[in-house]
């Protein structure tokens, strides 16, 4: 039971201020919970057109993925622009989390490096949910994957068959160069981490997630093709969206069709608006611009 001191020398609205203060601090969660999140979803018409519309999620009902940034990659170039993405991401990804947004932490085949973990822990402890369709069994790169549907989009717009090295001169020695997520993105309390399709879902289920975000790299492989993202989250019912500056992709500019790197990326993002869910920007959450790699001179 609360009780407040009388002293005469406060006034009574001081007092009920103070009351106030101190009952919310016994309900920190409580705005949160209450959180809707006000977005334009950027979609594509068949014939490619932009097609906006204004959207409200609950942020109790959301959940923000973040895809495979690594501490390092076999390609020195998309490996310096990880470096690059990941502050202007925690930021972003900070403030979701400030706004009652359930973060889940997914760099793949790495998540031994975290078994020790509260964030691993959690994943793990998530009640079993059955899932409406059967979650992808085919494996690549230490994962399940979602390869292309033939049933539901084209091929991608850019050819990444050499997987993408953007470096000019020699390219890269394609090696397994990561060991945990890049430590700049933050870990935090009530935060969960996996890359099992199984557990994403038990996770979402638990809390009557119905929304998810999707950040991270790289949009034309591991963003649309891992367990946890944008092809099995769609197939699993659930209202997606992509962070569409908050990616990048594995393309090598010298391959078709011939685009510089980050044209390239844009053009990945088109093909996931057009098939597959809309996008937002980092803006919804930071209030601030979208993020812009500074490597990218084109005009805006």
């Amino acid at each position: 039971m609360m009780t407040i001191c009388r002293c005469p020398r406060l006034s009574g609205s001081f007092l009920l201020a103070a009351a106030v203060l101190a009952l919310s601090a016994l309900s920190p969660g409580l705005s949160a919970s209450e959180e809707s999140i006000d977005m334009i979803l950027r979609a594509r018409a068949k014939n490619g057109s932009i097609q906006e519309k204004s959207a409200t999620w609950e942020a109790s009902k959301t959940a923000l993925i973040i895809c495979d940034m690594w501490d390092d990659h076999w390609c020195k170039s998309a490996s310096r622009r990880v470096g690059e993405l990941a502050g202007p991401l925690n930021e972003t990804v900070k403030a979701a989390r400030a706004r009652g947004v359930f973060i889940i932490h997914a760099p793949s085949s790495v998540t031994s490096f975290y078994q020790d973990t509260p964030q691993r822990k959690l994943a793990q402890a998530a009640p079993f949910a059955a899932t409406p369709v059967p979650l992808a069994a085919a494996q690549r790169w230490g994962t399940a994957w979602c390869w292309t549907d033939p049933k539901r989009e084209t091929v991608l717009p850019i050819d990444d068959s050499d997987m993408g090295c953007s470096c000019t001169g020699a390219k890269c020695e394609i090696r397994e160069a990561w060991t945990r997520q890049i430590a700049t993105i933050d870990l935090s309390p009530g935060d969960a981490l996996t890359d099992d399709g199984q557990e994403t879902w038990n996770l979402l289920q638990a809390r009557g997630i119905e929304n998810v975000m999707l950040c991270g790299v790289h949009l034309n492989m591991c963003v649309l093709g891992r367990p946890f993202a944008i092809r099995q989250m769609v197939a699993l019912g659930m209202n997606v969206a992509l962070l569409r500056d908050l990616t990048d992709t594995m393309y090598n500019p010298e391959r078709p069709p011939g685009v510089d790197h980050f044209t390239g990326t844009d053009l990945v993002v088109g093909h996931v608006e057009k098939y597959w869910c809309p996008s937002i920007t980092s803006t919804v959450f930071t209030g601030q611009p979208a993020f812009r790699f500074k490597e990218d001179t084109r005009k805006p």
